[in-house]
């Protein structure tokens, strides 16, 4: 199961967040902060999945955008993985070549 939907900014800055299960605003800010340093800190070389806590992060970077899905211990790593390249596809024909600022201003019309 999907526990979030994270695309961050090379900066670090969150631009579009889906949680899909509670959690408080407080808590919010810390989780992503932390998943943000965990997945921006690894090279290109290591693997896009992480374990963290109770659960994985699966990531993938596209230009200067990192989307990052948190899952369940049970989830499969490659299908969200596929999954995160098949929404980056639809933003692209959506927006003709999808940027950091398509996202932040207009990603909010679409229903994740």
């Amino acid at each position: 199961m999907i526990k979030f939907f994270l695309m961050v900014n090379k900066q670090g800055q969150t631009r579009l967040s889906r949680y899909y299960e509670h959690v408080e605003i407080n808590k919010r800010t810390v989780l992503e902060a932390e998943v943000i340093k965990n997945c921006l800190s690894r090279s290109k070389d290591q693997c896009s999945f992480i374990e963290y806590k109770d659960f994985k992060l699966v990531y993938r970077q596209y230009a200067a955008l990192f989307v990052v899905v948190g899952i369940n211990e049970t989830e499969n790593e490659m299908a969200v993985y596929e999954l995160i390249h098949n929404f980056v596809e639809v933003l692209d024909k959506y927006f003709s070549r999808v940027s950091e600022l398509d996202v932040s201003f207009s990603v909010s019309e679409i229903h994740l």
